[in-house]
């Protein structure tokens, strides 16, 4: 990526990955980017990524989550993964109003 004429910054030679991860994780990017220049762009193809994972529920909970999946008419691990999303999106915004 050029250098923009109004980063002021320029960016050390790192010899690891490491290094230059270490740089970044404590380094202010708007020395070395000059943002007023960018623009929006779209990935529709752009997929998040996922990890599958094992977790232990009691059998009467997991059918309770198969009834409510199928009276909506999508797979339950997807309705799983939505009220997960929402959960987590409460809990952040409690812990934000906290602070």
């Amino acid at each position: 990526m050029p250098r923009s004429k109004r980063s002021s910054t320029k960016v050390p030679k790192f010899r690891t990955e490491a290094e230059e991860r270490e740089y970044w994780e404590r380094t202010d990017s708007t020395k070395h980017v000059d943002w007023s220049d960018a623009r929006a762009i779209r990935l529709p193809l752009l997929r998040p990524s996922s990890t599958a994972i094992s977790v232990r529920l009691p059998d009467t909970l997991l059918a309770e989550l198969k009834l409510l999946a199928n009276e909506r008419d999508v797979p339950y691990q997807s309705l799983m993964k939505v009220y997960l999303a929402d959960r987590v999106a409460v809990e952040r915004r409690r812990r934000r109003q906290r602070v």
